[in-house]
């Protein structure tokens, strides 16, 4: 019997956060610390297998309430059935014919739930890409992170932009260009990886107290925007020049400037977001230490740039005092 294996990273943004849903830029990194690992298996019924997350079986009336804290009511499920019927439906939208195998489909993740580290679309990333080796089919590279993003917001009804599969699809060091003009032309932004070598020393930080869904802090920016709303739209403009510039320091390797672009990523962010003060005293340690800090998603956590082994020590320090995990993020 044929076993398929497939996994999808977590993802953690470099620079240009949150402009990808505002037809910006960003760069991303995949982080290899942390993955959705999904298995497939032909099998005489389609089941999905319940993982941890999907139990419904508690030793204690506090054990649910702390589940949904973190997993929401649906854990993985309603992710991965979605992701499966969009599977197929795309598959009969495109003429491509799968053979009638039924497969059953287990999963699990190891990725930091409710702290910005694009959790949820790691499932439906390693979801996809196990089934289409399973049925032998592939689709185009520059369309799958767009595919991908139509599980959350067309099943779901979730809001989201395209950098997290796009940094899932692609693995590595992305840069992205989400320009309008070209998306309507194409169906699909300008997508370049660049090689990882090209990082300076990088830290994630993530609080491990923290059981907000995403998306919690983010009020009515997207309103504003569409509004016309000056403050918003020229924040998101400089929020993607902020990406474009970083590509320009990270090819250069002029770090110490990339380092300044960060900080000035969370600031100008700050300046049209609420953000949750927990997770902006993170960053405020952090930049007291010496080390450059953002957001690396939609809060919860935040990445930069450290300098030395002593600076390290004393983030894990200082951090570790608020409950947060410091890890150093592996990107191939």
């Amino acid at each position: 019997m044929q076993i398929i294996r497939s996994a999808a990273h977590a993802r953690a943004g470099v620079l240009g956060n949150p402009s990808d849903g505002y037809h910006g830029r960003t760069i991303s990194i995949a982080v290899k610390n942390f993955a959705a690992r999904v298995v497939v298996y032909e099998w005489p019924e389609l089941e999905i297998i319940l993982s941890q997350e999907d139990r419904c079986c508690f030793d204690r009336l506090e054990d649910l309430v702390q589940d949904v804290r973190l997993h929401g009511y649906y854990g993985g499920l309603r992710l991965i059935k979605a992701a499966i019927k969009r599977f197929a439906e795309y598959c009969a939208e495109q003429g491509i014919r799968l053979d009638r195998r039924n497969f059953a489909l287990r999963y699990e993740t190891d990725i930091p739930r409710q702290v910005g580290l694009a959790g949820s679309s790691a499932i439906i990333t390693a979801v996809f890409k196990a089934l289409m080796q399973f049925y032998g089919v592939s689709f185009p590279k520059e369309i799958l992170p767009s595919l991908i993003l139509s599980v959350e917001t067309r099943e779901i009804g979730i809001s989201a932009g395209l950098q997290d599969r796009v940094a899932q699809v692609y693995g590595g060091l992305t840069y992205m260009d989400f320009d309008r003009e070209y998306m309507e032309r194409h169906g699909h932004g300008r997508y370049e990886s660049l090689d990882p070598a090209l990082l300076p020393p990088l830290y994630i930080a993530y609080r491990t107290d923290l059981s907000e869904i995403s998306g919690v802090f983010h009020n009515n920016v997207r309103a504003r925007w569409e509004a016309g709303d000056r403050a918003v739209i020229d924040a998101m403009k400089r929020v993607a020049d902020l990406a474009r510039e970083g590509r320009e320091c990270l090819l250069a390797r002029d770090h110490k400037r990339l380092g300044e672009l960060i900080n000035e990523n969370f600031d100008v962010r700050a300046s049209i977001y609420r953000l949750d003060p927990r997770n902006v005293e993170m960053v405020m340690i952090a930049r007291r230490l010496g080390a450059s800090a953002h957001y690396a998603g939609s809060g919860g956590s935040i990445l930069g740039i450290y300098e030395g082994d002593s600076m390290l020590a004393r983030l894990k320090e200082a951090l570790g005092e608020l409950g947060c995990r410091v890890v150093l993020p592996i990107v191939a």
